[in-house]
């Protein structure tokens, strides 16, 4: 199962597209509102979670999360202990951790990045502590994956499906959606 986090504040392509992509690929991913149901994006879309912060827990289901940017988002969601304790839970097992847009610097912080391939949205590298900055849209290092921002959701979402299933996967869900 794949986590995403959505804070007030969240970047709603960032984080709907990839969600979508997964649910496509057959891929369980569930949304988790970090300060309630319902979750206010950068937009101002609401979207409901399937659950909130306080329902998630971690535990052996989990094959790792999603952090979209957005602003405030980012700094919500790196503000709860319990979504950088599931980063650390999911880098300590080998499982996936996916960051698009601002979210990578989440990562930057939590020592995640070191040594590691990464990119984000411009103006965010200097955060991306210690890590070997790319001008890739998606970079993909090992179970680390990270996007520059809202244009990339798509690419972020079919290389999240290229590394949990396939290639050829990825493939068919972007041609089913004429990409």
């Amino acid at each position: 199962m794949f986590y995403c986090f959505l804070a007030d504040g969240f970047e709603e392509t960032e984080a709907l597209a990839p969600v979508d992509i997964l649910r496509r690929a057959d891929i369980d991913v569930t949304t988790v509102g970090v300060g309630g149901d319902v979750i206010r994006g950068s937009h101002n879309i609401y979207v409901t979670a399937d659950m909130n912060l306080d329902e998630f827990e971690i535990n052996e289901d989990i094959s790792g999360v999603i952090l979209p940017g957005g602003m405030p988002g980012v700094k919500n969601l790196y503000a709860e202990e319990r979504v950088r304790d599931a980063v650390s839970y999911c880098v300590s097992r080998g499982l996936f951790v996916c960051a698009i847009c601002a979210a990578p610097s989440i990562l930057g912080k939590m020592g995640v990045l070191m040594g590691k391939r990464a990119t984000c949205f411009p103006g965010f590298e200097d955060e991306l502590l210690d890590a070997k900055v790319c001008a890739d849209k998606v970079v993909v290092d090992g179970k680390i994956i990270t996007a520059k921002g809202a244009g990339c959701a798509l690419d972020f979402g079919f290389a999240i499906v290229s590394q949990v299933e396939s290639e050829a996967e990825a493939e068919r869900i972007a041609k089913s959606m004429q990409c």
